[in-house]
C-alpha cells in the first residue's frame, strides 16, 4: 500500500499522493507551503527532522548557568552513562551572575549555533517531577539587551506545559519522558512545537523579529505559582537546521 505521507520537496513544497484523491484521479498537487514550520507539519508522520541536517553539539556547547553562590554540582548533574542532564533550583537562590537581578535558574545555553536567520530546531526528551511550578524548562533566547529577551518561553505551572503563562501546549507533564520539537522559521517569524511526535503543533505563534537566537533549557524560575524547588530533566539534545 502506498504511503499517506506526503513527501517534503527541497523548493518546500508537498506532494499529496494520488490514491487519497477523490474518484482514484492519478494527480499529483503541489501545495507551496507559506513557511518552513509548516513543511515541518506537511513532513509529519513522526519525523519532524525530515529535510534538516543535524549540527554537531560537542559537550563543551552545553555551558550550565547556576546560583553564583553555589558550587554547580549543587544544582546539576549530567549522568555520562544515562545521558540525562538534572537542573534544579530553589525560589530563593541567588541569580547566575552578580551583575543581573533575574530570577534563580539552572538552565544549558547552548553555544555554537547562535542563529539570525533560516529554519532551526530544537529536540529533546524532557521529565518534569510532580509538585515543579512555576518555572521556564525551556527557551528561545533572543540577543542580550535586545528590545525583547525571549521570543519563546515554555513553562511549567500545575502539572502543564504553557507558551509563557498563557496558551496550554500540553496537559498532565508531570512523571513522565516527553519528547519536544521546536521549529523556529526566522525568515516567516513563525515558531511549532510539538510534543511526542508528528502530527499537527500543539503551538503555533507569529514571534516579533530579532537579531540574534539561541536555545536554552532547564529551570527558571518565573513569577507565580512558584513551587519552593523545581526540576527537570533531559535528555538526547539534539539540533538542526534546514539548508537553504
Amino acid at each position: 500500500m502506498a504511503s499517506s505521507c506526503p513527501r517534503t520537496l527541497a523548493g518546500g513544497g508537498a506532494v499529496v499522493p494520488a490514491a487519497a484523491l477523490l474518484l482514484g484521479v492519478l494527480l499529483v498537487l503541489r501545495v507551496v507551503a507559506p513557511s518552513a514550520a509548516a513543511v515541518a507539519v506537511a513532513g509529519g508522520c513522526d519525523n519532524l527532522t525530515a529535510g534538516f541536517v543535524q549540527v554537531e553539539l560537542p559537550e563543551g556547547n552545553f555551558v550550565v548557568q547556576s546560583p553564583y553562590d553555589v558550587p554547580e554540582n549543587q544544582r546539576y548533574s549530567y549522568d555520562v552513562a544515562t545521558g540525562v542532564r538534572t537542573f534544579w533550583v530553589y525560589a530563593d537562590d541567588k541569580p547566575f551572575n552578580t551583575v543581573t537581578a533575574t530570577n534563580p535558574r539552572t538552565e544549558v545555553r547552548l553555544t555554537g549555533h547562535d542563529y539570525s536567520s533560516g529554519v532551526w530546531q530544537f529536540q529533546g526528551y524532557g521529565y518534569v517531577p510532580s509538585g515543579t511550578s512555576g518555572t521556564s524548562v525551556m527557551q528561545i533566547h533572543n540577543e542580550d539587551a535586545g528590545a525583547r529577551a525571549t521570543t519563546l518561553m515554555l513553562h511549567v505551572y500545575n502539572g502543564t506545559l504553557r507558551h509563557y503563562s498563557g496558551a496550554a501546549v500540553e496537559d498532565n507533564i508531570y512523571d513522565r519522558w516527553f519528547r519536544l520539537n521546536v521549529v523556529h522559521d526566522v525568515g516567516a517569524s513563525t515558531v511549532a512545537v510539538y510534543v511526542d511526535g508528528g502530527g499537527a503543533p500543539r503551538l503555533v505563534v507569529n514571534v516579533t523579529p530579532s537579531a540574534l537566537h539561541y536555545f536554552k533549557f532547564g529551570v527558571y524560575v518565573q513569577h507565580y505559582n512558584v513551587s519552593p524547588r523545581v526540576e527537570s530533566r533531559w535528555r538526547n539534545i539534539t539540533v538542526y537546521t534546514k539548508p537553504n
